[in-house]
């Protein structure tokens, strides 16, 4: 019975998000292509909308063939490594996208509109190809082999020891940062830059009132985005992590989703990872 049960789920037709899949790669591929032949400049030729489209239209061409053989042949490992490798050529096309994020969220505006949607678009191709390799064996379970008619979550619990002081230490590699935004919010100078010469170079660099209002004060969009991360951080390993706590009203008591954290944790992945 068990063997008849687990052979039925990988012979299975992957769940709806390969189809999604598939729209997105049209959509991604086709943007992508118009973006490589309406370049107007070098610049844009080599490193603009028309140099990641050229990127892109490779990864939207390969995500089609993974998701389309997902469709049509089901559960394969051959199948299911390719969506993964789509996933992560995908995730690298949405480079930079955290920083068009804070452009738009402090009113500066991005470089350029069409990169910005190819990054975007490249994430939530990340996303899809994800689903999709998923999609194939979440029945079976990853420690017997075998298919669970219900799934059942252990309860929040803090985090291992050695887990938690790692999550320390990560958050302790902010202080530096946090030390220099002080002291330039405080007039200081920090590394042989004083505060009024960063203040001055913020204004030359086009940056909205928004942005200058907060940064005199040592909040500019950096600083929260390091705030945003110390709490993610502490998200991992504590029980609020897992399930929202009192003091989200609403929310209180129900289960974190796994994408709320996972989702600015991609962000910044991919706009880091290829500058590392």
């Amino acid at each position: 019975m068990t063997d008849a049960a687990t052979d039925d789920t990988r012979t299975a037709k992957p769940h709806r998000a390969g189809y999604a899949t598939i729209c997105w790669a049209v959509v991604q591929g086709g943007f992508a292509l118009h973006c490589a032949l309406t370049a107007a400049s070098p610049a844009d030729r080599s490193f603009g909308p028309a140099g990641v489209g050229r990127f892109v239209v490779v990864v939207a061409a390969l995500a089609a063939v993974a998701a389309v053989a997902a469709v049509r042949l089901g559960n394969r490992p051959v199948v299911r490594a390719l969506l993964w490798v789509a996933c992560g050529l995908s995730l690298v096309s949405a480079f930079s996208l955290l920083m068009d994020v804070v452009g738009l969220l402090f009113a500066q505006g991005v470089d350029s509109p069409a990169a910005a949607v190819l990054h975007a678009l490249g994430l939530l191709g990340a996303v899809l190809l994800a689903a999709t390799a998923r999609s194939y064996g979440s029945a079976v379970c990853a420690r017997c082999g075998t298919v669970h008619e219900t799934v059942v979550r252990p309860e929040p619990s803090r985090a291992p020891r050695p887990v938690g002081l790692a999550c320390c230490a990560g958050a302790l590699a902010f202080l530096p940062f946090v030390g220099m935004k002080v002291t330039w919010a405080v007039g200081g100078t920090f590394a042989g830059v004083s505060s009024a010469e960063m203040f001055a170079a913020s204004r030359r660099n086009g940056a909205s009132g928004v942005w200058l209002t907060l940064e005199s004060w040592g909040l500019d969009g950096t600083t929260l985005l390091a705030a945003l991360g110390v709490f993610l951080l502490f998200g991992l390993i504590r029980p609020w992590g897992q399930v929202f706590p009192r003091w989200t009203l609403v929310l209180a008591g129900r289960r974190v989703p796994r994408w709320l954290p996972l989702t600015p944790a991609l962000i910044g992945a991919a706009t880091l990872a290829p500058t590392a």
